[in-house]
């Protein structure tokens, strides 16, 4: 695309990392978007990087497809919040970041909820954010939960087949495989193509299993390896383009 291209206003501020691509869309139709000047309440807004002049919330918006993506693995730590900033006051996976990546307007990609650790990612790359977190694409998602109790074969089939959870959802078939610990407990590892809210400590709650810890160890072709939690990295140009690959985008960003 050349530098004087067009591009829909939505993704501009997506590229811009100011929010996913549906984010953008709320922002616009919320009135908080202007360009030169004038609110612009249209996703579809046509603006040219570089020309028109773009503020959010009264605040100018640099660079959109030409701002420098950055992409950031977190291992996100037990008791830690998977939001920007938290009115409660608790620690948020930015808050494990040095200043001058907090500056960057990175958003974390999908959540893991307060008790859950593992593989996070952090971009201010709008349109990884929107095919990574969107339902329509099913990406697997890899965890380990470490439960007390042995775990039946019976149990692992209703997980294999897909199983309506006590409120009432109907989840996919889960790949998973047990190992029993010298312990007494399990370790199971799942692969997840679903974004229900909880879902494996929904599905282990129903089947009477008590998760002691359950954390995620990879995302599409992302793995977290021996990353100590509470420690981050940035992708390697390989997982980049493996991850972009993964969702049907090239280096450019544009589909495949």
């Amino acid at each position: 695309m050349s530098e004087n291209s067009e591009v829909r206003l939505n993704k501009y501020l997506a590229d811009a990392g100011i929010a996913s691509r549906r984010g953008a869309d709320a922002l616009i139709q919320a009135g908080r978007v202007k360009v030169n000047g004038a609110v612009q309440r249209e996703p579809g807004t046509r603006v040219v990087p570089g020309r028109d002049e773009v503020a959010c919330d009264g605040k100018p918006v640099r660079g959109g497809r030409g701002a420098e993506p950055v992409y950031i693995m977190l291992h996100k730590p037990a008791h830690t919040v998977t939001t920007v900033r938290d009115p409660q006051g608790r620690q948020t996976v930015l808050d494990l970041l040095p200043r001058e990546l907090r500056g960057l307007r990175l958003f974390p990609v999908g959540r893991l909820d307060f008790m859950s650790e593992g593989l996070l990612l952090l971009t201010n790359d709008g349109e990884v954010t929107l095919r990574l977190t969107h339902p329509s694409h099913e990406h697997p998602k890899l965890y380990e939960a470490l439960v007390r109790e042995a775990v039946t074969e019976d149990a692992l089939n209703v997980m294999r087949r897909g199983m309506r959870l006590e409120e009432g959802e109907t989840l996919a078939p889960v790949d998973v495989e047990a190992r029993t610990l010298r312990s007494g407990g399990t370790l199971l590892r799942m692969t997840l193509r679903q974004g229900i809210n909880r879902q494996i400590r929904r599905m282990c709650r129903d089947l009477g299993l008590t998760i002691l810890r359950l954390k995620r160890v990879g995302l599409g072709p992302l793995t977290l390896g021996d990353l100590p939690s509470g420690k981050w990295r940035h992708l390697s140009p390989g997982e980049i383009s493996s991850l972009k690959t993964s969702l049907g985008l090239t280096q450019g960003g544009e589909t495949a």
